[in-house]
């Protein structure tokens, strides 16, 4: 099982994941950024943005396929994908492969992103590289507030202003997580 946690940036799908992961020790979190960082270090991203490969999107499916079969253990994705195009793409291929994708979204308003994104440093020794991350962020923005008038009919979106653990109630009863029942000491 795949619990994909999407949004614009600065929406807390990564403290969420860090939520979840605190309750659900078992499962895995895989950042699919990191299979783009490596793929920069190989080749050039054209467009700056390596979702656009279509070796990204290929490798990010089949090393998630490859993470919840070899390990059987849930899964768990925090990344923004609101192409719909690559939507569709990644899912399928997840789903071919007998996979079960739980995809929630995370709402947040415009200019609450914007300040939560003012609000991080992403590069503390490089301040112009800061600026140039924050300024991609919030360019990205619309395209986010755009995809949740397309987004999956399975999608859950959910009030990303809520507190993570809110939201993590919200997403472990969505998918009807039960927590392994503890083993209570015989009595004497």
């Amino acid at each position: 099982m795949i619990v994909w946690v999407n949004g614009a940036f600065g929406s807390g799908k990564t403290t969420l994941v860090e939520e979840l992961r605190s309750r659900w020790p078992e499962a895995l979190v895989f950042d699919p950024e990191m299979v783009g960082y490596v793929l920069r270090e190989i080749v050039d991203v054209p467009t700056g943005d390596f979702q656009d490969l279509r070796l990204w999107r290929r490798q990010v499916a089949e090393l998630a396929v490859g993470l919840v079969e070899e390990y059987g253990r849930p899964l768990l994705v925090p990344m923004t994908l609101v192409n719909p195009e690559y939507v569709e793409e990644i899912f399928s291929a997840l789903r071919k492969a007998g996979v079960t994708v739980h995809h929630f979204f995370l709402r947040v308003p415009h200019e609450v992103l914007e300040q939560r994104i003012d609000g991080r440093s992403f590069t503390p020794d490089d301040p112009a590289q800061d600026e140039r991350v924050r300024r991609w962020c919030k360019s990205k923005i619309p395209s986010c507030m755009e995809f949740l008038a397309e987004v999956p009919a399975d999608t859950v979106v959910l009030n990303g202003e809520l507190s993570p653990r809110a939201l993590a109630d919200q997403v472990l009863n969505s998918i009807r997580f039960v927590s392994a029942p503890r083993k209570t000491p015989p009595a004497n």
